[in-house]
């Protein structure tokens, strides 16, 4: 069968995006999906007759969101740039739309930043502001959304969305092992096969666990923030002051926890090798 994916500048997925952006299209899907919403449609793909399921995620829009700051600031710094030298007539009209053009290239900035180029050729004007009502409609109608498309067009729009993250998994695992991952296999300072055989082989073994803790989890958190979860159960160590000669004796104090850290501590047997976290499973769990 066929279940892909589909780029959102694609004209299917426009269309089903544009579909989705209805009152009401968007539904929560049933069971252990119930925290995602999604809309469907079917509808040529070119020449095949297709199913498109628009999928929302929380996690992706916020990344988008975040890269979308981080590259608004940078615009905002280089629109005020051009707009220093064209007081110093240091660049000419074609120059500029150009540099314009290039600036807002990235993250969906032409999408929401206005801009008028004009003026004449060795005297060009700028004009730009940033429209937070299609900055907004942006937001709503199209990040944080994937849309999939399968030949199944039997299948519960539930189903497909939980093969597509079948799939998505296993390409997760390769993305987990490279530069900037979960468990990234460099740097490798090695440089016998045998010593690289070794480091990758526990390159594996680390993907495997942490596979095997969100399965003990049962978590729909992503790898990373599962990580960053298990990570964050630290105890301080406090030593003491008595006043008098020798070493100062120590106190751990226990940390406060989420609820999702509560669970890890009772799924894996925590206590028994740090039970100074006892004290801390009586209290109130904290909002993460």
């Amino acid at each position: 069968y066929s279940l892909i994916s589909l780029p959102l500048g694609h004209k299917a997925s426009e269309a089903a995006l544009q579909m989705a952006a209805d009152r009401g299209a968007m539904k929560p899907l049933p069971g252990k999906l119930s925290h995602v919403r999604a809309a469907r449609m079917r509808t040529k793909v070119g020449e095949l007759d297709r199913t498109l399921v628009v999928v929302e995620s929380e996690e992706l829009l916020k990344g988008q969101k975040r890269g979308i700051a981080v590259a608004l600031r940078k615009a905002k710094k280089e629109l005020r740039k051009f707009e220093r030298l064209i007081e110093k007539g240091r660049i000419t009209h074609s120059q500029l739309e150009q540099r314009v053009q290039k600036t807002l290239a990235r993250e969906h900035l032409s999408t929401f930043v206005v801009t008028n180029v004009g003026g004449t050729d060795k005297a060009p004007t700028l004009r730009w502001r940033v429209d937070d009502a299609l900055r907004r409609h942006l937001e709503q109608t199209r990040l944080g959304r994937r849309v999939l498309c399968t030949d199944r067009h039997n299948w519960s729009t539930a189903r497909i969305v939980s093969g597509f993250r079948g799939q998505w998994n296993v390409e997760e695992l390769f993305r987990r092992a490279k530069k900037g991952g979960v468990v990234p296999w460099g740097p490798s300072h090695q440089w016998t096969d045998g010593a690289l055989r070794l480091h990758t082989f526990a390159t594996v073994l680390g993907l495997m666990l942490v596979s095997l803790a969100r399965l003990a989890l049962k978590t729909d958190a992503s790898a990373r923030q599962t990580m960053k979860n298990l990570g964050d159960i630290r105890a301080t160590l406090v030593r003491t002051a008595t006043g008098k000669p020798g070493r100062r004796p120590t106190v751990m104090l226990a940390p406060e926890l989420t609820t999702q850290q509560r669970r890890a501590v009772k799924v894996f047997d925590l206590e028994r090798w740090f039970p100074t976290i006892l004290s801390c499973m009586t209290r109130e769990a904290v909002d993460p």
